[in-house]
């Protein structure tokens, strides 16, 4: 039986500090980084997702960062199927895959065995018949089919709604029922770097996030969206877009948006960490205290399981 590459992960709230460390570590590790953030795999949301800068990158290659078009969708099992072929192809170079990211899902996704609606077959006759309904239509149907999932998907989203009502009409379960028995084994053996600080330094950096992000140009960023026509999709209801999409819709006043962006962040950061200490197996540091530590436990990680 082919042994599995050893993966780490680095994962944690934004603006914690997972970029810095994960470069740090990736020099002493011999590292190749995977994103691990649902936002930062679409090309032009780049102020608004902290996607890292090539300058930053130090010469640390990056995968999956821009690969998707911002109409364009992208699900969690597509997310799957892409990092486990980087995972082998980086292990394949003798270097160590380094999962580096907030969207809690899709990082465990990759490490354990989820297996999504995605494969089951698809009928033509029943996706034609969803077609000819309305988006409202659709929302309240996937409503009364699965209360649980239409309540995890926005309304104006039809690809996920449809598919959703599709994975219940194909499959005759609803998504908590058929989630609720997988995800427990491994499929890689696996160290989970959580980071964490103290909540009020936390919401502090994400406040001064928002503001440098604002100073960066992420107005213009989204105007170039909006100028664009892209509505009613994925990627746009990302915290830092659909606030200043609700501005520029004439809904809210700009210094509303950032108000929203900041309060949106710090509750998405609360909703990570409860997310992260639930669902996985972490081990939890601090970034600004602990980065020689960290580096000095992976490598003999990675000694013992080479």
């Amino acid at each position: 039986m082919t042994k599995k590459p050893f993966v780490v992960a680095i994962v944690g709230p934004t603006a914690v500090g997972k970029t810095a460390l994960s470069i740090e570590l990736a020099k002493a590790c011999n590292g190749e980084i995977i994103n691990g953030d649902s936002m930062q795999i679409y090309r032009g949301l780049t102020i608004g997702t902290a996607k890292i800068t090539t300058e930053e990158m130090e010469g640390v290659p990056h995968h999956l960062i821009d690969i998707k078009e911002p109409s364009d969708t992208f699900s969690v099992a597509e997310y799957q199927r892409l990092v486990r072929e980087k995972i082998e192809e980086i292990a394949m170079r003798g270097c160590v895959p380094i999962i580096v990211g907030g969207t809690g899902l899709y990082i465990q996704s990759v490490l354990y065995d989820f297996r999504f609606t995605e494969e089951l077959k698809t009928d033509s006759n029943f996706l034609k018949e969803l077609e000819q309904l309305s988006s409202e239509d659709l929302y309240k149907r996937l409503k009364e089919l699965d209360p649980i999932a239409a309540s995890e998907i926005h309304p104006n989203n039809v690809q996920r709604i449809m598919r959703a009502i599709e994975r219940v009409e194909l499959s005759g379960k609803r998504k908590n029922e058929i989630e609720q028995n997988q995800g427990n084994e491994k499929i890689y053996p696996h160290y989970i770097i959580g980071l964490s600080i103290d909540r009020a330094l936390l919401y502090e950096r994400i406040n001064k996030r928002v503001d440098i992000m604002m100073d960066k140009g992420l107005l213009e960023e989204v105007k170039g969206l909006h100028k664009n026509g892209i509505r009613n999709v994925q990627s746009i209801q990302a915290i830092g877009y659909k606030e200043i999409y609700e501005y520029l819709d004439g809904k809210i006043t700009l210094e509303e948006a950032i108000d929203h962006l900041k309060q949106n962040s710090r509750r998405y950061a609360k909703r990570q960490l409860t997310y992260f200490r639930n669902k996985m197996e972490i081990h939890w540091y601090n970034p600004f205290t602990d980065s020689e530590r960290i580096i000095k436990e992976i490598q003999a990680i990675l000694q013992e399981n080479e």
